[in-house]
């Protein structure tokens, strides 16, 4: 029986208004906190940063689950519970609604106990008194009862006030479970594409691994294909970009289903999944050969320090790890020599030139590190040098590199967000539902007709449950629109 009891008392404080509130401020501190903390899944790097450098803090953010906030069972408890008591909170509220609204309007016996009173003498009679005040209620929209036998007209308007705070509630409901379900089964990538080679949208595909979510799966992803036809870029004559596309197709089973644009600020969207163009750079083919066997052969993609500043040159490496001592190349890319000599912005391939040291030695490749950069500790040079599209140059050791062509890449941000409709549904019903809530009032007006000395004794009885300062006016015009100026009291 004890246990009964404090189940039933659990459940009513997780049902309060309150409690939710209090989850609500458990939750939003704690994506404040995921929003300062470095997590693992988004910058595991910085979060190894932070073990080195401040072990203790670290190792209290390990333990209170702050490395990984939003799949830590805590905030997981803290939004559940916040779901459950909206929920609760909402059902009851919405059925009470459901009843008001399936309701008449009821009469009731007392009028002059009322906020807002007026009586007066009319000449018409109890019925043509009531038959209008129903037609002025009905033209102001009011819901109107005249139940049988009762000699008066009961009113109310401002249900749409409960309904909309109802519905502002609802679709903040509603948003909490598109956020949960769109990051829950989402992804977010990053795509390299060099012109005329085609990403599969699979797992193995993207540049580092995608961002997916708790319940994302490897068949979640689509797979179709993205063949990159043409890049283009155009360049202020300050050399900062102006604005730059992807000509892409896209392909399903080896088809061609569609062919499209991609630029800045203007998505492609396929099979739920979109596209954004977010950078873009060069990329030599860079062919390598020793005594006539081919060791690397293909367009390798070189990135810059400032993507802003097109005075600066490209970098990029290639690796020959097959080779007895392994071999290491760094590159540098001109793509105007010309423009670079003088100073000025390199917008166009003018004669594209690549400058290169190559290094001997263990590249230590077992080890994690970047694949456009080379860790030269503990390497010998064997040589530098530069080399032009077109041209070979032989390196000690029979190691022949070719400066084959230079293409352009294009770097997509790949992401799927299965709860966007939902959130955008949401929000328009959040706002759908404040108007009403924040500009209308529940009010209710009685009217009551008996006969009387000289006619019909006419009383007139009515609150507001908010605004009632408002609807001090409006039941002013109404008092004059049903009984005329007369004799007025009013109880307070």
């Amino acid at each position: 029986m004890d246990l009964t009891a404090s189940l039933v008392a659990v459940w009513r404080t997780l049902r309060s208004m309150c409690m939710a509130l209090i989850l609500l401020l458990i939750v939003s501190l704690a994506a404040v906190a995921g929003s300062l903390v470095p997590q693992v899944i988004n910058s595991p790097g910085a979060v190894g940063s932070l073990y080195r450098e401040h072990p203790l803090l670290a190792r209290v953010y390990e333990v209170t689950g702050l490395f990984d906030v939003y799949g830590s069972w805590w905030f997981t408890l803290a939004y559940t519970l916040l779901l459950i008591s909206l929920a609760s909170c909402l059902g009851p509220r919405t059925r009470a609604l459901v009843r008001a609204l399936r309701h008449r309007p009821q009469p009731v016996r007392e009028l002059e106990a009322m906020r807002h009173f007026s009586e007066t003498t009319v000449a018409e009679e109890p019925d043509e008194a009531l038959e209008r005040a129903r037609r002025v209620f009905r033209r102001r929209r009011y819901r109107v009862s005249r139940p049988d036998g009762e000699p008066g007209v009961a009113a109310e308007k401002g249900a749409a006030r409960e309904a909309g705070s109802l519905l502002f509630h609802w679709s903040f409901f509603l948003l909490l479970v598109g956020v949960v379900f769109g990051k829950g089964f989402g992804f977010t990538g990053q795509a390299t594409i060099v012109e005329g080679e085609t990403f599969t949208e699979a797992h193995a595909s993207y540049d580092v691994p995608p961002d997916e979510g708790r319940f994302f799966t490897e068949a979640m992803h689509r797979g179709f294909q993205v063949r990159l036809r043409e890049f283009q870029v155009r360049y202020r004559p300050t050399g900062v970009p102006a604005s730059f596309v992807s000509r892409v197709d896209i392909v399903e089973e080896r088809v061609v289903v569609r062919r499209d644009e991609i630029r800045v600020n203007d998505p492609l969207i396929h099979d739920g999944v979109k596209l954004y163009q977010q950078g873009y750079g060069w990329a030599p083919v860079i062919r390598v050969r020793r005594e006539g066997r081919l060791l690397s052969d293909g367009a390798v993609v070189f990135i810059t320090d400032d993507p802003q500043d097109q005075r600066a040159p490209w970098r990029g490496v290639v690796k020959l790890p097959s080779l007895r001592p392994q071999v290491g190349v760094e590159f540098r890319l001109f793509p105007d020599p010309v423009a670079a000599l003088a100073g000025r912005p390199m917008l166009m391939a003018r004669d594209p030139f690549l400058a290169f040291t190559a290094y001997r030695g263990n590249l230590r490749l077992t080890r994690a590190q970047s694949v456009f950069s080379l860790d030269t500790t503990g390497l010998r040079r064997l040589d530098d040098g530069g080399i032009g599209v077109g041209q070979r140059v032989t390196l000690p050791g029979g190691v022949e590199i070719e400066f084959a062509g230079l293409r352009e890449y294009t770097q997509l941000r790949v992401a799927r967000d299965p709860g966007t409709g939902i959130v955008l549904l949401a929000a328009i019903l959040l706002l759908a539902g404040l108007i009403p809530a924040l500009f209308s009032s529940r009010r209710k007006v009685w009217v009551r007709a008996v006969p009387g000395d000289g006619g019909t004794r006419l009383q007139v009885a009515g609150f507001a449950l908010q605004r009632a300062a408002a609807f001090e006016d409006e039941f002013d015009r109404l008092r004059r629109q049903l009984v005329g100026v007369g004799t007025v009291r009013e109880s307070s």
